[in-house]
């Protein structure tokens, strides 16, 4: 069995079959440039961010990337989702892939666009309905990830997501190792998205403060906030976040308040390394993650690794 060949690898033209994760805030061009040169497949995250400044990260990209395939991460929650549909259209951006709802209405001019659609989904029911509207592949999405989350662990969701779909699956959660892609395709996956360990590469731009966060986390640094606003988020602890964890728990802080302390927290986090109240996201993998290196030496370490492991 390879790992380097599958599905995944032929779909989206990479040569490793790993999707590095559209983090809000983090993940722009000199991450997405990096992860796509080594290989894999860089993502730009759209967030809320203004329709020049993703216009200007997708045109840097593609001069980076001489013609290699880079993607755009779309969350349909946000504001300005139907500009950035039309936005990745417009640039040519070869592969999408969406969060946090539904992309069932931008799906036929973005396949017509030649587009290749990667919903990122919580549940064998979304990921069914995401099959159907047309999507060429969905990120399988444990609760293990940071940020936004589901309930589902990766080990439960991913092989029932492969049972439900005849598309590939990638699985997404808790894989910072060449241990995480083989589990991954033991259990019926062909091909990996990586967040947290991508935090810790040289080319990711956050404040040293957040990579320095991650680097030092334990296994068991990892919050949930958001839970009572039903937005749930992994989190790294810190003094801010505990607040807003037991905050909720014991109902001094409501939903709203919740909203608005939190406004911003990831932009405080990403760009002033703000530890009063910055919300720096990170996956529960975090304990593993011990050194910062190029992107490229943690992707070939990793498939080496997994390599290794399967041909066993």
């Amino acid at each position: 069995m390879t790992t380097t060949k599958t599905r995944i690898t032929e779909l989206l033209g990479i040569e490793y079959p790993i999707i590095q994760g559209g983090m809000a805030w983090i993940a722009e061009h000199t991450l997405a440039s990096a992860v796509t040169n080594a290989g894999g497949l860089g993502l730009i995250a759209g967030g809320s961010a203004p329709i020049d400044y993703l216009r200007e990260q997708i045109r840097l990209t593609k001069a980076a990337v001489d013609g290699k395939p880079f993607g755009v991460n779309i969350m349909l929650m946000s504001p300005n989702a139907e500009d950035l549909a039309q936005l990745v259209i417009d640039e040519g951006v070869p592969v999408v892939t969406t969060g946090a709802g539904n992309p069932g209405k931008y799906m036929a001019a973005w396949k017509e666009a030649g587009i290749k659609v990667i919903p990122v989904i919580p549940s064998v029911g979304l990921a069914k309905r995401m099959e159907r509207a047309g999507a060429d592949a969905v990120v399988a999405e444990g609760t293990e990830s940071g940020g936004h989350i589901g309930e589902n662990t990766t080990m439960c969701l991913v092989p029932q997501v492969v049972d439900a779909l005849e598309i590939p699956v990638i699985a997404a959660g808790g894989i910072a190792d060449g241990r995480g892609i083989a589990a991954s395709l033991m259990l019926g996956a062909e091909g990996v998205q990586v967040g947290t360990r991508f935090l810790a590469s040289e080319e990711c731009q956050i404040h040293p403060t957040y990579k320095e966060l991650v680097v030092k986390a334990k296994d068991t640094d990892s919050v949930v906030t958001g839970r009572s606003t039903g937005h749930p988020c992994r989190n790294v602890k810190t003094k801010f976040s505990k607040k807003l964890a037991s905050g909720e728990m014991n109902g001094t802080i409501t939903p709203d308040e919740f909203e608005q302390i939190t406004l911003g927290s990831l932009r405080k986090a990403v760009q002033d390394g703000n530890l009063e109240e910055g919300s720096f996201l990170c996956g529960a993998i975090a304990g593993m993650v011990n050194e910062v290196k190029p992107a490229k030496d943690i992707i070939e370490e990793m498939f080496a690794q997994a390599e290794e492991l399967l041909s066993k």
